[in-house]
């Protein structure tokens, strides 16, 4: 990897003739940015990292030093700290690598490092801010080699993959996922893209960044300080004769109304929103203006979905489940005889934390007569939930994640912290 990242920089560093972009004064941070002790470090710290399975790299400036932190399965776990010349040399190199302004330490930036190492492809989305003792900067390691395109290694139950495929086989409409930041929703939307994606499909997306390059489709990112939003370039790519449309979150009226539109005139939207569970998305879809009828005619399915630890299958330990866990497995309709699992001391395999990666959970509404109904008399978020549950087959992201707490994939608690708790 490092000797990649030093190509990368040779070539950044000499396009300019030596010089950082920014205003004089800024060539001595990019001269600090080449020192070899401050490319080892950041070497050093990008090869754990990757090794650790880590998404994001935290560097956070203190009145000493330099707090390193990587979010890990979803947690964030201390590194060693570095001095501030070292932490301020990496901050400078990691500038110079995302082609950013160097000299410039008083507004926010945003670059991407794309790199390869050992045949893996590896891109950082750079982010920096400044702060009281210096600038922070976060960086996310998106790597496709390790990200399953495949649906059916999300994690997600058999019955979820089935009716989501069900919704993606429709011709028009809308797909919607829904969950916070963070629940891994985008790697969803990718999964399907990745089934959807055949020769005579012509594939349009709008996003905030682009994630992935994915081969055969037309990628747009979104550019709002000159005025390319999510609802303009929707605009545009209905006039690119698109069969798939996929927008990359809808955040604002005009935008769900031209979603809405689009799935009316024959395509395929998928999108994400942000609310807690899968019934809310018809009726956060009414809030924003769209009319109930329109949301009613259009949406065909909402998958809700959550990210939760998953257990290291070489040092977990079983456990029977006490009074309150059996009763909760009961309501939910499972057996309170087998045993749950837990967290265990740790080993080789989960570098002694216990977990090893995270697996989705996924709850899916599929919109019914019935469901359609109450959303086109701008029912009550209630009324929705009763007609949902009415169906028969719709599964609660809390069920769902019971199921993986029996199944020994991950624990009770990480489930009832991470889902939200609906009945």
């Amino acid at each position: 990897m490092s000797e990649r990242i030093t190509d990368i920089d040779r070539r950044t560093f000499f396009a300019t003739g030596g010089r950082a972009a920014g205003p004089p004064g800024a060539e001595p941070l990019a001269l600090e940015a080449s020192q070899p002790e401050v490319v080892r470090a950041l070497d050093h710290l990008l090869r754990d990292a990757v090794r650790l399975r880590a998404s994001d790299v935290h560097l956070e400036p203190r009145d000493r030093g330099h707090r390193v932190r990587l979010r890990i399965d979803g947690q964030l776990r201390d590194a060693p700290e570095m001095a501030s010349k070292l932490g301020t040399g990496i901050v400078s190199r990691v500038k110079v690598l995302a082609r950013l302004d160097i000299g410039q330490k008083r507004v926010p930036q945003d670059g991407r490092i794309r790199l390869k190492a050992a045949g893996r492809e590896l891109e950082l989305r750079v982010s920096t801010i400044p702060a009281m003792h210096g600038e922070s900067v976060v960086m996310r390691l998106l790597d496709r080699t390790v990200v399953s395109l495949d649906l059916e290694t999300l994690g997600l139950s058999l019955d979820v993959v089935e009716r989501l495929r069900n919704c993606l086989r429709q011709t028009s409409g809308i797909l919607l996922l829904t969950g916070p930041t963070g629940s891994g929703k985008t790697t969803t939307l990718y999964a399907a893209l990745s089934e959807l994606n055949v020769e005579d499909v012509k594939i349009v997306t709008t996003e905030d960044p682009v994630e992935y390059d994915l081969d055969g489709t037309m990628q747009v990112e979104i550019a709002p300080d000159i005025g390319l939003t999510f609802a303009r370039s929707l605009r545009a790519i209905l006039r690119q004769d698109p069969d798939i449309i996929l927008v990359g979150e809808i955040r604002d009226p005009e935008t769900a109304k031209i979603a809405a539109e689009a799935a009316l005139t024959g395509h395929l939207v998928l999108s994400t929103l942000h609310t807690r569970d899968a019934p809310s998305a018809v009726a956060r879809l009414v809030d924003m203006g769209v009319e109930p009828f329109l949301v009613a005619d259009t949406v065909r399915g909402v998958l809700a979905q959550r990210l939760v630890r998953r257990l290291c299958a070489e040092c977990r330990s079983r456990r029977s489940p006490d009074a309150s866990e059996s009763a909760a497995l009961v309501a939910a309709g499972l057996s309170p005889d087998g045993p749950l699992f837990e967290k265990g001391a740790g080993c080789a395999r989960c570098d002694g934390t216990g977990w090893n990666g995270r697996v989705a959970l996924g709850e899916f509404l599929e919109v019914t007569d019935a469901v359609r109904d109450r959303i086109e008399t701008n029912a009550e978020i209630d009324e929705i939930r009763a007609a949902v549950r009415g169906t028969g087959v719709f599964r609660t992201l809390r069920r769902e994640g019971l199921a993986a707490a029996v199944a020994g994939e991950t624990t009770f608690e990480e489930v009832a912290t991470s889902t939200p708790e609906l009945t």
